[in-house]
């Protein structure tokens, strides 16, 4: 069941009167907010970037220190809150040496 219906919707981070998320995609407050102010289009921007980031820096994501490293991440994608997105190095993409 969503929270909201499409048409009243406003996602908060693009703006956009999108298809709203509609659930809490992690069960914390913060899962919450997402998903009662993103919309999908967004979610899916988030779990490319949070992708990049596991895969760039060897996350551990069985880690609880990792968690909180990806929840800092979140909210600076979705709100901004925090000093500045993690940057991925692409200087080097597609050169991979074993």
């Amino acid at each position: 069941m969503a929270l909201f219906s499409s048409d009243k919707f406003k996602c908060a981070r693009c703006g956009q009167k999108n298809e709203p998320l509609g659930f809490a995609p992690i069960p914390t407050e913060l899962g919450q907010k997402i998903g009662g102010e993103m919309c999908k289009e967004c979610w899916a921007e988030w779990l490319q970037k949070q992708k990049q980031l596991i895969n760039h820096f060897g996350i551990d994501i069985s880690n609880s220190d990792s968690h909180e490293f990806l929840f800092d991440q979140m909210k600076i994608f979705f709100y901004n809150e925090g000093v500045e997105l993690a940057q991925i190095d692409t200087t080097k993409e597609g050169n991979v040496n074993w």
